[in-house]
């Protein structure tokens, strides 16, 4: 069996293309800082995870997520290769986002996001072959009801 659940911030807005063709597919590609259970030194460190999700998953995810963000998600492990532009094979390990959901409230997600300090550099974040909760309720963002299978 190949499961994965992954708890962890965004480093960075997701990135989303969409395929060519008559069918246009939504893809999105984000990396999950994801805290480590034990620290080191009394440092705490983390594991960067990327993470890719196709169509509505990934609509989803263009239109609600940003860096930042605590999110959880549900999928399974992909690992591949190809050969980069110098001749040198670059293995790739992702995973592959079948769900997920907002893992904190609206509120708690905006004050984790003031209380960080803005940084200029970008977030490291894995090659890719084509270039605590707060006891609170979630809050539903708006606009959401369009996409509810139900009413």
């Amino acid at each position: 069996m190949n499961k994965v659940i992954l708890m962890g911030r965004l480093t960075r807005d997701p990135e989303v293309r969409y395929s060519a063709g008559e069918n246009a597919l939504a893809i999105a590609r984000y990396t999950l800082a994801v805290d480590r259970r034990f620290r080191r030194d009394g440092e705490a460190t983390a594991d960067f995870i990327s993470c890719v999700s196709f169509g509505r998953t990934a609509e989803f995810a263009e239109k609600y997520f940003r860096q930042g963000l605590k999110i959880a998600v549900t999928g399974r492990i992909q690992t591949g290769s190809y050969t980069n532009r110098e001749g040198q094979k670059v293995y790739t390990t992702e995973v592959v986002v079948e769900e997920q959901e907002f893992a904190e409230s609206k509120s708690a997600s905006d004050s984790y996001a003031a209380s960080r300090p803005q940084h200029s550099e970008p977030a490291p974040s894995m090659p890719s072959p084509d270039t605590a909760s707060t006891g609170d309720f979630m809050n539903i963002p708006d606009g959401i009801d369009e996409e509810l299978p139900f009413n």
